[in-house]
């Protein structure tokens, strides 16, 4: 199987159109299938009371400053739509409340994406469902009741989906990354299962997931980690982003195979050499 590779842009651009472009572009060449972004409303998303707490950024002193300086508007949209056509790459975005969801509807985008905060919220799944469009589906904070109500959704709907084991700390330790659980997943729900991964630096937890023969792979990505912003420290930079996507494509091959336990035509002379002193009978 051939692991879809997601850019997680997220909101690491800062609200710079021009530096998305760059992460775009960027992701493309380090070989990635697709750059992803998250679309909220943050009236509909958060409290007054929590817009108006305190909270320094390069755009004010309030959490709404900072809120409102890392979404792009609808022009920002248009145009990187426009871009990825341009390029030939995939984007979408993960949505975080109904309103955002029919927002990105005008786009046409290929996949949906369920953030792991909505994947409890069932009217919301259904909606989702409903565009019949393939969903990944992120299952970090929940547990194995609150992924059989979403799978159950999907499948009533006839939309296909696939589950991404996620663990929703930014960064996490990598003792935390609980990898069994692919192969828990994909037994229970019988259904492709990724890995969005928000592990401190370092590759072999993604190598890891993607030796659980995984179907997609989403990794935070970013230009600079020290940049601004709180998902800078669980994401990775081009240089890295390059060498992981080479790394999991050796992988995809490495483990594949037909499973049965044979002499292989480049083990013959090998075998002829070092069992020359044997007598076989």
């Amino acid at each position: 199987m051939n692991v879809y590779v997601i850019s997680e842009i997220g909101i690491n651009h800062n609200g710079d159109l021009d530096l998305a472009k760059k992460m775009i572009l960027e992701s493309q060449k380090c070989g990635a299938n697709a750059a992803k972004f998250q679309k909220r409303d943050i009236d509909l998303v958060y409290s007054k009371k929590q817009l108006s707490e305190f909270r320094e950024s390069p755009w004010g002193k309030t959490q709404r400053d900072q809120k409102e300086g890392l979404e792009f508007n609808q022009s920002d949209y248009e145009k990187i739509n426009d871009y990825c056509k341009k390029i030939k790459f995939d984007w979408f975005a993960s949505a975080w409340e109904k309103e955002s969801l029919k927002f990105l509807e005008q786009f046409k985008l290929k996949y949906n994406k369920i953030a792991s905060a909505m994947i409890i919220e069932s009217d919301f799944l259904e909606l989702v469902a409903k565009e019949k469009k393939h969903t990944f589906i992120s299952t970090g904070m929940s547990n194995m009741t609150d992924i059989e109500n979403a799978v159950n959704i999907f499948r009533k709907n006839n939309c296909s989906f696939e589950l991404m084991h996620c663990i929703s700390a930014y960064p996490f330790d990598d003792t935390k990354a609980n990898l069994n659980l692919i192969k828990v997943l994909k037994d229970k729900f019988k259904c492709n299962v990724g890995y969005s991964g928000h592990e401190k630096g370092g590759l072999a937890i993604s190598y890891a997931a993607t030796a659980f023969d995984i179907s997609s792979l989403e990794r935070h990505f970013t230009l600079d980690r020290t940049m601004y912003g709180s998902d800078q420290a669980a994401s990775i930079e081009p240089k890295t982003f390059k060498e992981l996507i080479g790394g999991v494509r050796k992988i995809e091959k490495a483990i594949q195979g037909d499973k049965d336990k044979k002499i292989l035509e480049i083990e013959k002379e090998v075998a002829k050499k070092l069992r020359s002193h044997i007598n076989v009978r």
